[in-house]
């Protein structure tokens, strides 16, 4: 389901994170259309926390810290790299109003970014928006075979150390399905939803900078280090 707005001026971020706890989120067309559409799925996707699956070959990858994971550090670079062209993917959904939304609940700490770097080079990353016990995951790009998938790993740890419930991903897609992600009805989700926003979490619990053997070792125990 989804309705379109075009009045620039009648989203603001506290509106955008009204919308959250109701269950809806916006989207665009397109990079260059500058209005937006509120979306709320018939079927939800999220990922369950206890039930976050790692390939062999990826928790490798992650223990042996190829990338350096920071948070916070360059959010306007991760949505930037979030927006731009992919291979296999000529247009976006994030348009600059989209950008300048988040960027707003960025800066009132409600939307958060983890980035995977290669020296001083940023390979890859994601951001979502997180209000209770809740975290929404909008959006992760790559430049760096896995750089992408070893900063959903670590954002996964922070969730669980931090004491959240619920890590939205809006739809399910093959690539998210194999890490556990599922899908659950408009109802279901409403009241998980409710639960979640109803409670307090901290995503800035785990230091700024945790190693991939520590984040292993989060997800695996399922709780605090």
């Amino acid at each position: 389901m989804s309705s379109r707005d075009s009045a620039a001026s009648d989203i603001t971020p506290e509106v955008l994170l009204r919308a959250y706890a109701c269950g809806i989120f916006p989207m665009a067309e397109s990079v260059d259309d500058p209005s937006l559409f509120w979306v709320e799925p018939e079927m939800r996707g999220l990922i369950p926390l206890d039930g976050f699956r790692i390939a062999s070959r990826l928790a490798r990858t992650v223990r042996s810290d190829a990338f350096r994971i920071t948070i916070d550090t360059a959010f306007k670079a991760v949505i930037d790299g979030c927006a731009a062209p992919h291979p296999g993917r000529a247009d976006t959904w994030i348009n600059r109003r989209i950008r300048d939304l988040y960027i707003g609940l960025h800066e009132i700490g409600h939307c958060h970014s983890v980035e995977a770097w290669e020296g001083d080079d940023l390979a890859g990353g994601l951001y979502g928006v997180s209000l209770g016990r809740a975290f929404f995951g909008e959006s992760m790009f790559h430049r760096a075979r896995d750089a992408s998938k070893v900063a959903l790993v670590h954002l996964v740890a922070r969730l669980i150390a931090g004491g959240f419930v619920l890590l939205d991903t809006q739809f399910v897609t093959e690539h998210l399905r194999s890490f556990g992600a599922v899908e659950v009805s408009r109802r279901r989700y409403r009241a998980m939803l409710d639960r979640a926003i109803s409670g307090n979490a901290d995503f800035r619990r785990l230091p700024a900078e945790v190693s991939g053997a520590e984040a292993l070792r989060i997800i695996a125990g399922g709780g605090h280090p």
